[in-house]
């Protein structure tokens, strides 16, 4: 499904350029759930966010599919990322004068099915995490745990290739945590490939494969096993 080579990042600062990814290579079968790991500031998000084509690395290639991701014009790409993947972040990222079902079904509609067809599938999605009954509330009216699941059912409201989160429980509390991580085992099991970035370990260990960064740098990639990141 994904393969990269060589992967690297770079940033200039004031104190000069802080190279973030050194290096990396990584691929993911169709299907896998895979938690990536390390202590803050190792480069796990920004390794995320240059495979999800959020952002583009300085050297290295990234293929999807079959497809050369980096050789995708920037409109491509905005377009690769709204129909093939699905992104959850650690801050909901939900448009606070939408109902949960008119932010689920805002990115259908942007893809370009009709109304109808889009609220449908949209509704279908919070039946998946089980927040049907709140369809019409905004985000105002959700707990944290809630708005949480409403991010999950955008994002796999069109049955993406790749679901990429980002530290998705970072915000919530043991409960919505576990409720949310529930979510993702569920997918997993129904065959949704899935990229987790995570700081915790016992959410982590939902997933089957462990990936762990340091100092910009792949140091383990193999089975889940609760390897402390300290």
């Amino acid at each position: 499904m994904i393969t990269v080579t060589g992967l690297k990042r770079s940033f200039k600062t004031a104190a000069g350029e802080t190279h973030v990814l050194k290096g990396i290579d990584f691929s993911a079968e169709s299907g896998e759930f895979v938690a990536v790991m390390g202590r803050s500031g190792a480069g796990k998000s920004t390794f995320l966010y240059q495979i999800s084509l959020l952002d583009e690395p300085n050297e290295g290639s990234i293929v999807i599919d079959g497809r050369d991701a980096l050789s995708m014009s920037a409109e491509e790409k905005t377009r690769y990322r709204l129909n093939t993947f699905g992104f959850v972040f650690q801050d909901y990222a939900l448009l606070p004068e939408l109902t949960a079902l008119e932010n689920v079904a805002l990115p259908l509609l942007m893809q370009g099915l009709q109304r109808a067809t889009a609220y449908e599938k949209a509704l279908d999605a919070l039946v998946r995490v089980r927040l049907d009954h709140r369809s019409g509330n905004v985000p105002s009216q959700l707990s944290g745990g809630e708005q949480q699941r409403v991010a999950i059912a955008r994002a796999v409201s069109h049955n993406p290739a790749i679901l990429f989160a980002d530290e998705p429980t970072a915000n919530l509390d043991n409960e919505s945590s576990l409720a949310v991580l529930a979510i993702f085992e569920e997918l997993h099991e129904a065959g949704q490939t899935i990229i987790m970035v995570t700081h915790e370990e016992e959410f982590a260990a939902a997933a089957k494969r462990l990936v762990k960064i340091d100092d910009g740098r792949v140091i383990y990639d193999g089975p889940m096993t609760l390897v402390r990141t300290k």
